[in-house]
């Protein structure tokens, strides 16, 4: 029986997770109704500046490895808990009824007036987004045509709402809205793999509650609302 102080779960998140994570809640408090799981969804470098000041957070999922590779240098994660759990891929998005760009170098074409990307340094998304850009080189050519959204779903509302040409996502996050199409995928070879790791914090006061909350990720019922919503699972 786990004791009365580990019946909370703070996990910090990358904001694709959201309704992945949201559905095993779920799931989990099936069986496990005298946890209480919060969430704390955000853009992974925000999430890893806020556990690297004391965040009360007992699990971390970060959308690629430099966020959890900076953590895991501060000595922040428990030992043996880090695991990669998903695989995603980036897409160009733009709003139904555009068809004229259909693949990133049509971003170069002067009728293409903004284009929103995650803001490289803190969301993943953005980070993956350069790395692809620059390896078709366009990536300067660009740059003045750049939106920046704060987190990957910022991006997707400002392709929804018109308020930007187009946009570069993650596919799992353009399967969520009926308001956006997809244009192209990146190829894989152009940008970083777009991995998930995850991980239980040292300072967590319910380690025992997080680790069998990792673990319950990595089970077949979480793998299957994960590929529901797009993801990849780590083989």
């Amino acid at each position: 029986m786990l004791k009365a102080s580990s019946n909370t779960l703070t996990v910090s998140a990358a904001i694709s997770l959201t309704d992945a994570l949201e559905n095993i809640k779920s799931l989990y408090r099936q069986n496990h109704q005298n946890i209480t799981i919060t969430y704390n969804f955000g853009a992974s470098g925000s999430l890893q500046q806020q556990i690297k000041q004391g965040a009360p957070v007992d699990i971390f999922i970060s959308a690629a490895s430099k966020q959890m590779d900076a953590l895991q240098q501060n000595n922040l994660l428990s030992s043996d808990t880090r695991t990669n759990l998903l695989l995603n891929s980036l897409v160009l998005i733009t709003s139904n009824n555009n068809y004229t760009i259909s693949n990133f170098q049509a971003l170069i074409n002067p009728k293409v007036k903004r284009i929103a990307i995650g803001e490289p340094q803190s969301v993943p998304a953005g980070q993956y987004a350069q790395e692809l850009l620059a390896n078709l080189k366009i990536f300067d050519q660009l740059k003045p045509k750049f939106v920046y959204g704060s987190n990957v779903r910022q991006v997707l509302t400002y392709v929804e709402t018109g308020n930007v040409d187009a946009g570069i996502v993650y596919t799992t996050d353009a399967k969520q809205s009926n308001q956006v199409r997809i244009g192209a995928t990146a190829p894989s070879s152009l940008h970083s793999p777009i991995v998930y790791p995850v991980a239980v914090l040292k300072r967590s006061k319910n380690v025992a509650t997080a680790r069998d909350f990792v673990q319950f990720l990595s089970s077949a019922q979480s793998n299957t609302v994960f590929e529901k919503y797009g993801f990849k699972i780590v083989e």
